[in-house]
């Protein structure tokens, strides 16, 4: 049976230097080793060397969406005003834990702001490229535009569930029906392409 795990908080003492050597997560002082994490304790010994304890977290650090971040998303639901998003990727990291966001109708393109509609731009299941253009707070979603040529859908999924083609910056083909829908389509950059 598995020796069972010892959690330990920030300064918390965990063995004299005579009972083992510091590792990463700890520091010395007064001849003993301390926490300097809140984490799991490990002790590693090798050729009967003093063992080396170490403290490790159970989770690295979450990568959070910062304002100018370029990030990739997939909506969720849209209405006459906005596209509500998961956000799963800034830049080329992938998230441990999604992040709503909000791609509000003034924000989708440049020009011709009041002529947007919603549901020509984006539909649920689309895969998108947005900027992020506001954080929010605990009660509202990270704010996002594709309000760049670079920016908008990269991946959608007509009604046959085929994966669509584009054609213009507006529309998208289905290969299989030949059928159009409309959508804000991202330029895709040569570096983005898969060689």
């Amino acid at each position: 049976m598995a020796p069972p795990v010892r959690y330990c908080i920030p300064g918390e003492r965990l063995c004299n230097l005579e009972e083992g050597s510091p590792g990463s997560g700890t520091y010395t002082r007064h001849g003993y080793i301390f926490s300097s994490l809140a984490g799991c304790l490990t002790k590693t010994s090798e050729n009967g060397a003093l063992p080396v304890v170490s403290v490790m977290r159970e989770t690295e650090s979450q990568l959070l969406p910062d304002v100018g971040a370029i990030v990739t998303c997939k909506v969720s639901s849209i209405n006459s005003r906005f596209a509500k998003v998961h956000i799963l990727y800034v830049g080329s990291t992938p998230l441990k834990n999604s992040f709503r966001g909000t791609i509000r109708k003034e924000d989708v393109r440049a020009t011709e702001k009041d002529k947007v509609e919603i549901y020509k731009s984006f539909r649920p299941g689309d895969i998108v490229l947005a900027k992020v253009i506001s954080l929010g707070d605990a009660q509202s979603n990270y704010l996002l535009t594709t309000a760049e040529n670079e920016l908008g859908v990269v991946v959608a999924h007509g009604e046959s569930g085929v994966q669509m083609v584009p054609i213009s910056w507006c529309e998208m083909q289905c290969p299989k029906t030949h059928i159009k829908e409309f959508r804000k389509v991202a330029r895709v950059q040569p570096e983005f392409l898969q060689t």
